[in-house]
Parts: C-alpha cells; sequence; structure tokens
C-alpha cells in the first residue's frame, strides 16, 4: 500500500497541478537533494539572470517529479532514478534525458553503531545487520529516488523490512528524514551532497560507503511538448543548455568545496549534448 503524501507534497503538487507556463517561466520539478544540499539556491538564480526566466520550483522525490511531467505540469525534471527515467521516456513522455552529475548514497547511523555496519562488506550486507538488530531505521517511504535505491538495498539483503517496528517511514524529503533519523538516533540512507549540507546540525556519521551499487546519477529530462501541449519547451531547451554548459558544469564542480572541503556533486557533461553518465 502507499503512503499518503506529505500535507507540504500535496500543496506542492496542486501548485503544479494549477501552474500553467507562460512564455517566460519554467517550472522545473526535481528531487529534494538538489534542493536541500542548496545547490539550486546558487544555480536558480544563475539561470533567471543569463536567460530572462522566472523558475517555480518544485522539490519532491524523484517519482512524483516524474508525475508531474507525465501529466505535463513541469517543463523540465531533473531527478535520480534512472529505471523511473526510462520508464519515463519511454511512455513517450520526455523529449530529451541528459547525465548532468552524480554523487553517492551513503549509510548514516548514530556514532555508536548498535548494529556494527562499519564493518559491513557491502551496502546489503549494512542492511542485513540493520535488520538483525532491529536497530532503528527511517526511511524516506515516498517513492523517491532515495526511497528507490533503499528498496533494491533491501532486495539485495533479501529481507523485507515494511511491517517491522524498527522501520519507520517519513514520507518526507531527504532533510526532514535525516533530522527524525538524527533525534531517534537511527540509521537512513541518504545521497552524500544533502548530508555534507547539513551534517552541522545532525547527531549522524557515515557508516557505510563506496559500494558500487551507492552510485547516483542525476539526469534532466525535457518533457515532450508533442504529448503536453502547455509545456514550455523553449524555456526547458534552454534550462538544458544552460545546466549542460561548461560554465554550469563548472559551478557543479567546485560547489561545496570552499565549506566542506569536497564537491557535493560531480559533473557528468561538458556541453549541450551530454556525455554518458559515468560509471562508478
Amino acid at each position: 500500500m502507499k503512503r499518503a503524501l506529505a500535507p507540504a507534497v500535496l500543496a506542492a503538487l496542486l501548485i503544479a497541478s494549477l501552474a500553467c507556463s507562460s512564455e517566460d517561466e519554467l517550472i522545473l520539478a526535481t528531487t529534494t537533494s538538489t534542493q536541500d544540499s542548496g545547490l539550486l539556491d546558487v544555480l536558480v538564480p544563475m539561470f533567471e539572470d543569463q536567460y530572462d526566466y522566472k523558475v517555480k520550483t518544485i522539490a519532491v522525490g524523484s517519482g512524483q517529479a516524474l508525475e508531474l511531467g507525465a501529466k505535463g505540469e513541469a517543463d523540465v525534471i531533473l531527478a535520480h532514478s534512472p529505471k523511473a527515467e526510462e520508464d519515463f521516456m519511454a511512455a513517450g513522455n520526455g523529449e530529451s534525458r541528459e547525465a548532468v552529475m552524480h554523487n553517492d548514497f551513503i549509510i548514516v547511523g548514530p556514532t555508536d553503531d548498535p548494529a556494527g555496519i562499519a564493518y559491513a562488506g557491502s551496502a546489503a550486507e549494512a542492511m542485513a545487520l540493520i535488520a538483525e538488530a532491529e536497530a532503528p531505521f527511517i526511511s524516506r517511504g515516498d517513492e523517491s529516488g532515495t526511497h528507490s535505491k533503499e528498496l533494491s538495498l533491501w532486495a539485495a539483503a533479501e529481507l523485507e523490512p515494511t511491517g517491522n517496528g524498527w522501520y519507520q517511514e517519513t514520507g518526507q524529503s531527504m532533510g526532514a528524514t535525516l533530522n527524525v533519523a538524527s533525534e531517534k538516533q537511527g540509521y537512513t540512507l541518504t545521497d552524500r551532497g544533502t548530508f555534507l549540507a547539513q551534517k552541522e546540525h545532525l547527531n549522524l556519521v557515515v557508516l557505510s560507503e563506496g559500494d558500487k551499487a551507492l552510485f547516483n546519477n542525476y539526469h534532466l529530462i525535457v518533457v515532450n511538448p508533442d504529448a503536453h501541449d502547455k509545456v514550455n519547451a523553449e524555456a526547458a531547451r534552454d534550462f538544458a543548455s544552460f545546466i549542460l554548459s561548461a560554465e554550469t558544469q563548472d559551478v557543479i564542480r567546485n560547489f561545496g568545496v570552499d565549506t566542506y572541503g569536497e564537491p557535493l556533486f560531480i559533473p557528468d557533461a561538458v556541453a549541450r549534448g551530454a556525455i554518458p553518465s559515468a560509471s562508478p
């Protein structure tokens, strides 16, 4: 059974359903990690200044962002849920899908690590240890790209956590879910960028990282105007040109370095007509 959407998500979807892009307006549906990490706070003003558009940003899980695009209620989508994106394109909802950047997922938890996952040989083994210890695990539970990755890790561990008392779903963004995990001293799966941006306020540490299964890539999809006639295709194509440009990719490459000592995202494109996604 699917979780009911959080009130904030419902409000965002309602706004999107009522919105109709004007020629000088772009509706960007994006995963919450690009918002929670602070990256959009840098990129959106740059785009607005260079192209003279006003951007309406709807930050939800990747699944919900793609749903908005499938209804023609977004012009462009920035997501990190590859299988769902491929299905979106196969259904004719996207005009183009191009690699933008990547980082990785990590499993974070309390410093004392009651499940001992720091010694796990893989992410799936870490999940199995959490289940064995019945340690609190906080899931987004929102059909986002992060949630999809989490479910794939449980599947790899041959486990079904739903229904267990130690497994809790927030139905909220990555930032909010990290806060809940910190308060409850539980484990959670997060993208590295959001964790680095918020770790100063969290009582959590990185405990499992580096597994190839934790690779996390982001794509930009221009919604197909042939399938959805209200889409502002010109603005969406301009945003694609902007985010895939050498200048913007350089901004992405350096984002977070001054503050965190490392970039929050690694660029995957150098110009319009992006290179294929990097492999882990």
